[in-house]
């Protein structure tokens, strides 16, 4: 039975796949979207989310936590400078997966994932006047024929 074995194996070790979600999350920070298969992106969820989550606390002790599973600088200053700042006042659910196609070679079903747009604060507006709602006149029922 597989009580409490929620993760994929992919036919791969251990550390292959490590690597493998290493290298997908470095490179999500780097391009913000890219197509894998449906089951490697929603796996792929877990992983960027807590990224993004310890991007949000800007401090020497959290680059560092995250420079260690990601390896790559500049896709490091670029979570810590661009991406985690838009989620911060957000709690989790910062990625999309959308499904996109069917493989030709093998069928596998095909997704997107990207990183979703923050929530931009709209200028405030200047004050419209609002017009006013008409009351809709009640439509007689019509007379039989």
């Amino acid at each position: 039975m597989r009580h409490q074995n929620s993760l994929r194996k992919f036919n791969r070790t251990a550390a292959h796949r490590k690597s493998l979600f290493r290298n997908m999350a470095t490179s999500l920070i780097l391009h913000e979207r890219f197509e894998t298969t449906v089951e490697k992106a929603k796996d792929l969820r877990r992983v960027a989310e807590k990224l993004v989550t310890i991007g949000k606390a800007d401090t020497l002790a959290a680059r560092r936590q995250a420079f260690s599973y990601v390896m790559d600088k500049a896709a490091v200053h670029k979570l810590f400078a661009d991406i985690a700042p838009r989620f911060k006042t957000r709690n989790g659910g910062y990625t999309r997966v959308l499904r996109t196609r069917v493989r030709h070679g093998d069928t596998a079903e095909m997704a997107v994932v990207e990183f979703l747009k923050g929530e931009a604060k709209a200028a405030p507006k200047a004050e419209e006047p609002v017009a006013e709602k008409k009351p809709k006149a009640k439509k007689k029922a019509a007379a039989k024929a």
